[in-house]
């Protein structure tokens, strides 16, 4: 694994978001499309499809790097990204979720 700078990792802005609904993708078998509020609302979509279902996902508070280049998957566009750790086969994926709650778009640090 690389390291980076300390300035390099203050640039990612990590924020507590709220997922309000979650999609089916069309023809997607890995990936959601989810609302989010962190402070505004938003849409990401997550690759988590194959560990969570629709109806364990709203309401849960997670972390999400807010800052990222918008990018397209499947034709949609993603504003973000959520954190999840994963094992080495990916046979294993977990949210990081919140135990406590606290705002929408409070800075995670």
């Amino acid at each position: 694994m690389e390291n980076i700078t300390f300035d390099h990792f203050q640039k990612m802005d990590l924020r507590v978001a709220e997922i309000k609904a979650c999609e089916e993708v069309e023809g997607a078998d890995k990936l959601y499309k989810l609302t989010i509020n962190m402070g505004e609302e938003k849409q990401i979509v997550a690759g988590i499809k194959l560990y969570y279902s629709k109806e364990e996902l709203v309401g849960k508070k997670i972390a999400v790097v807010s800052n990222l280049e918008p990018r397209k998957l499947r034709g949609i566009t993603s504003h973000g990204m959520l954190l999840a750790a994963s094992n080495e086969d990916k046979s294993s994926v977990v949210l990081l979720v919140l135990d406590k709650d606290i705002p929408n778009g409070s800075r995670i640090s």
